[in-house]
């Protein structure tokens, strides 16, 4: 029987195709490639990078975040009524105790002065007579004992007109700066309205919060230092710790006195206070080598003598260039700087010193 053509054709490729797997099985083509493509199963335990840090006796700063704060901060106002007449002090400027701020319209408080003066002098006439009369018998008792009472009230009333007159001069109550005028020359001051504020920056004050597990080493007058974010290092003493804590942050506020005599450091710059907190161990350990537990402890994972994996929780007690010096480690470590991501707690591994 004669196959048509089209049949043929079909049967003629079915039978190069059978022919070209035939041959590439007999060759072992498919079989190289394969072995080739399966990927090789790692042997051994997994390879770390370690970096021996020793162990160094160190002094413990306790960091706090704080700023620098005005010792006193007063709004000088006016005890009497009356127009701002004066206004000698230019706001900013430095200003010593008793400096006149802002002087008022002396207006009829020279001329009551002058009228109880007067009168004074009139009942001190009157009481001398009294008396010499009295020892001749020509007054009694009682009228000496009368002119006296209006001696005292004409002696209080001049008193009086005094400090009325003086009020006129609001004056600074302390040496400081006289940091906003709020009345200028024409101002009706009232009673109690302000002429403006001064502020004390010798001593200047850097305060912040502590937190309550760091409150208790704290003393007053232990030396303390602050770095300003210009970089320029401030040193002083402890003035102030609170005895209670904030109920919200359940923190203590904190004070440190700092000299500032030429008034050159500014109230409200941000700052880093230093306060020592004691001697004792502690390690430098760069910041990309922390990782957390399983139960979410801050630590790094070091190389034990056995060669195994160990975790050891941390605290870092202070932060340099150079990176973190922390505690909880004990002696001279072999910490894993490449690869701690990757390995387990108690896992065997193979060291390799880090460049």
């Amino acid at each position: 029987m004669q196959l048509k053509p089209q049949y043929l054709f079909v049967v003629v490729v079915v039978g190069i195709v059978a022919l070209y797997f035939i041959v590439r099985s007999l060759l072992g083509i498919g079989h190289s490639e394969t072995a080739q493509a399966k990927p090789t199963a790692p042997t051994g335990p997994p390879s770390v990078q370690v970096r021996l840090v020793p162990e160094i006796q160190r002094q413990y700063d306790l960091v706090v975040r704080g700023r620098t704060q005005a010792t006193r901060t007063v709004v000088v106002r006016s005890e009497t009524a009356g127009v701002v007449a004066g206004a000698p002090v230019l706001q900013g400027s430095a200003v010593k105790q008793g400096e006149v701020l802002c002087r008022l319209a002396v207006d009829a408080r020279q001329a009551s002065l002058d009228q109880a003066r007067a009168a004074k002098k009139s009942a001190e006439l009157t009481e001398q007579q009294n008396s010499e009369l009295a020892k001749k018998g020509f007054r009694s008792p009682t009228q000496v004992l009368q002119a006296q009472a209006s001696l005292d009230a004409s002696t209080a009333a001049v008193r009086q007109a005094e400090i009325a007159l003086a009020q006129v001069n609001i004056k600074a109550p302390f040496a400081g700066v006289f940091d906003h005028r709020d009345a200028e020359v024409g101002t009706y001051l009232s009673p109690g309205q302000p002429c403006g504020t001064m502020i004390e920056l010798n001593p200047l004050l850097v305060v912040g919060d502590v937190p309550e597990t760091e409150a208790a080493s704290l003393k007053v007058g232990a030396p303390a230092s602050a770095r300003l974010v210009s970089g320029q290092v401030l040193s002083g003493r402890i003035r102030y710790v609170a005895r209670e804590a904030d109920p919200q942050t359940r923190t203590y506020h904190l004070e440190v006195a700092i000299p500032n005599s030429n008034l050159g450091v500014r109230s409200g710059l941000s700052a880093e206070v230093h306060i020592g907190a004691g001697t004792g161990p502690a390690h430098l350990v760069p910041v990309s080598t922390l990782v957390l537990d399983s139960a979410g402890r801050q630590g790094v994972r070091y190389v034990a003598a056995d060669g195994r994996v160990a975790f050891a929780a941390i605290t870092v007690v202070e932060e340099s260039a150079q990176g973190l010096w922390v505690k909880g480690l004990n002696g001279p470590v072999q910490l894993i700087v490449v690869g701690q991501s990757y390995v387990a707690d108690g896992q065997k591994v193979r060291v390799a010193q880090a460049p």
